[in-house]
């Protein structure tokens, strides 16, 4: 074990492309920004689960299924992310979030 091995994360972060390609092929895309946000344009697909109350409502997010978390920028979504990934689930990070999804010319809606 090496001297930074207790800061490796939980979990992979990966490009909004990649995560496009994942949630396509059946992965549980989940928003972690407030209501607000999620209606100024969303990744299709995506559940509103904000990051203040996902640990509570960890039952409506299938454990079976590959995770992908979105916030704006991959901060929230990366608190998530470590929360899943300490509960059992197998959990990636957008990184870049909603920003960076737009940044990429990824379809958005509202």
């Amino acid at each position: 074990m090496g001297l930074f091995d207790v800061f490796k994360s939980p979990f992979e972060s990966v490009t909004p492309q990649v995560a496009n390609e994942l949630a396509s092929a059946g992965a549980f895309l989940i928003d972690v920004r407030e209501p607000s946000e999620f209606k100024t344009g969303h990744a299709p697909g995506a559940k509103n689960i904000s990051v203040e109350v996902i640990g509570n409502k960890l039952g409506l997010i299938p454990i079976e299924r590959q995770v992908l978390v979105i916030c704006q920028s991959g901060m929230r979504s990366s608190q998530a992310a470590t929360l899943l990934a300490l509960n059992g689930y197998n959990v990636k990070n957008v990184a870049g979030g909603m920003a960076g999804w737009r940044r990429a010319g990824l379809r958005v809606v509202k």
